[in-house]
This record gives C-alpha cells, structure tokens and sequence, in this order.
C-alpha cells in the first residue's frame, strides 16, 4: 500500500484538537487487511471514552465488520468497512486517515442540520447590520435600540485576543447585557475558549473536571482532574451584567467545553438547543498500514456532575421558528434579548 506521510501529517495536524499518545510511530506490526482491522479495532477497545454514553457494544460491532474483512480485498473496500466500523460510535471527534480518503463521522453534519434552521442572512441583515463592526474574529453591533450587545463568533480556531476582548466589553459598556451567539461554532483551540471565558469574573474557580483512560477497560479511569478559571478577568473590571450564550446542535468541541464552563458565572445563562457534544479530547496512532487514526480519549464532566458527550443542555431551550425565520427574526436572539433586559432574572432551567 502507498503511503503519502505527509499528506497524512497533514490532515491530522489540521483537524486535531490534541493528542494523548505519538501519533506517528508506525507499530512494528504486519499490514494485512485482517490485522489493520484487528489493531484499529483493538486500539479503539481499549482506549475509547464514551462506549457507556454513546451505548455502543463494541464486541457486537466486531460481530458485524470483522467477516467484511479478508486478505485479499482492496485498500479502498478496506477503508470503507473501517470507516464504518468507527462511525457506529457516533462521535465527531473521529477520523481515519489514509492517502486516497478521509473519515469523518457523520455525526457533526446530522447534529447540525437536526432542528435547524438558522440563517446567516437574517443575522446579518437585522442584527449585526450590513454595517457591523468587527473586532479580530468578533462580528459585533447593538440591538434593541442599542440596549443590547450583539457578538458573533463562528470558530474557536478563529484567534481571539484580551485586547479584542476590552474593546467590545467596553465599546458596549452601557448596553444591559450581551448575547455571545456560539451557534455552528464547530470548535477548535482550548487557548482561545479559556480566553473568552477570561472576560467574566474569574478568580480560579473550578469550571469542568476531565479524565482519561487509565487501563484496557472499558470503565478504568484515572482520578477526575480538574480544570479552572483563570486566576483573573482578561479586563480591568470582569464582565457581571448579564451575558447569554446562544448554543445549538452545530455547537461543538470547544464550544462545548466553553458551554459547561459558563456553569460556574452566575450571570452568564445558555439559550437554545443543545449543543453537539464532543467534550472528549482526541487520541492519535498509526495503523501498520501507515493509515492515521484519532478517537476520544478522555472525558469532561461538568460542575452539575453530568456528562454532556452527546449534547450539553441549554439552561433555556429555545428552538428556532422557522416562520419567525422567514419573517426576518431569530425567536433564540430575541428571546435572549428579553431576558437581559429584564435584568438578568433567572429563567427556568431547561430538563436535562
């Protein structure tokens, strides 16, 4: 089988989130189609996260792929039944990597077009404005007759900076509040979540505790560790007015994580659907084959003690009304709106 390295370095590099183990050490092992599907599938038994959450039996999944496998089939038909063997765990943060082709999990394109119908035009056109303002990866305005601030950040892998950060809080310093919109914010650095959660007022509370496999099965952890607040606000003062964070199903990874840690600011609340999961940080390897593999290897457990895998609830569930859409509004922007400028009062919590 040809291998392109760097093509694989590549596209690993460009889609990690991170690493638990040297991705790149080629196992001294031999490559027949039957042993490639033997290591993945072995790598994946024993290193996996989420069987328990996702409700996947792995050994049942080995039933069904393993007699799909023999010597003598192609690098192509072997991709593909490898492929589908790591989709049946239902998770975005999984890929396969080889020469001719890519795996991704069709999780993140199903989560994102489930109950949606969000628009960009109508963003654009009747809250940021043709005439929006943008600050590094920040899209930003007022609404509500300027009474309410309005920011937009699609990406995490979009680099987001303390000093971007102090001239909005303070462009909108007079405003009631600020609607931080993360929805289809598919993720990407951890640095630039920690800095956007460093505008609120931190002083090294807990935000989340993470764990990751400690032995071969599927249960053994190690001890949660956990994961804190900045030791104080990115801002001369932290923001304390009352903030919504807009969430939905195309929220994922980093914005997950972000999600879980508004749990410890009392003003900050989430709005809309839940988000996309992906609260596990990716595992790297090589197959003997030279084929590049990553899967969840750790877990998130937020400050309420839940494990938000498969989708972190919004404090308030607001879906999208596809006829107030078509109308020009956004019923998640607009009702985040009403909340801030009844000052912030609790709203129901969502069933989790």
């Amino acid at each position: 089988m040809k291998k392109s390295y760097i093509f694989i370095l590549a596209c690993l590099l460009a889609v990690a989130f991170t690493s638990c183990e040297k991705a790149f050490m080629k196992p001294d092992e031999s490559n027949d189609p039957v042993n490639v599907f033997e290591y993945l599938w072995t790598r994946v038994d024993q290193l996996y996260t989420y069987f328990d959450i996702k409700g996947v039996d792995w050994d049942s999944v080995h039933a069904v792929y393993r007699p799909m496998v023999y010597d003598e089939m192609s690098d192509d038909s072997l991709f593909s039944v490898c492929a589908a063997m790591l989709n049946t765990l239902r998770d975005g943060h999984t890929n396969l990597f080889s020469d001719f082709d890519v795996m991704r999990s069709d999780t993140i394109s199903y989560w994102m077009s489930e109950y949606n119908c969000f628009d960009d035009n109508v963003i654009l056109q009747h809250y940021l404005t043709l005439v929006y303002h943008q600050t590094g990866s920040i899209k930003h305005n007022a609404i509500r007759d300027g009474k309410v601030a309005y920011l937009r950040y699609s990406s995490f892998s979009s680099s987001i900076t303390d000093d971007d950060l102090k001239y909005v809080v303070n462009r909108y310093k007079d405003c009631d509040g600020i609607i931080l919109d993360l929805r289809q914010n598919g993720g990407g650095s951890v640095t630039n979540m920690y800095t956007l959660v460093s505008m609120f007022d931190c002083h090294g509370q807990p935000l989340f505790t993470s764990q990751h496999k400690a032995g071969t099965a599927h249960n053994d952890f190690t001890a949660p560790e956990t994961s804190y607040a900045p030791s104080s606000s990115c801002l001369d003062e932290p923001y304390t007015k009352p903030v919504a964070v807009l969430i939905d199903r195309g929220s994922y990874s980093a914005t997950s994580h972000f999600a879980i840690c508004t749990q410890a600011f009392d003003n900050v609340k989430t709005f809309g659907d839940y988000s996309g999961g992906g609260l596990g940080l990716p595992n790297g390897g090589m197959l003997p084959n030279g084929w590049v593999y990553r899967f969840s290897c750790t877990r998130s457990i937020a400050l309420d003690g839940g494990n938000y895998e498969n989708g972190v609830p919004p404090d308030v569930r607001v879906l999208l009304d596809p006829a107030a859409v078509a109308s020009g509004k956004d019923n998640i922007i607009e009702t985040a709106a009403d909340w801030i400028q009844s000052g912030g009062d609790t709203p129901p919590i969502a069933k989790r």
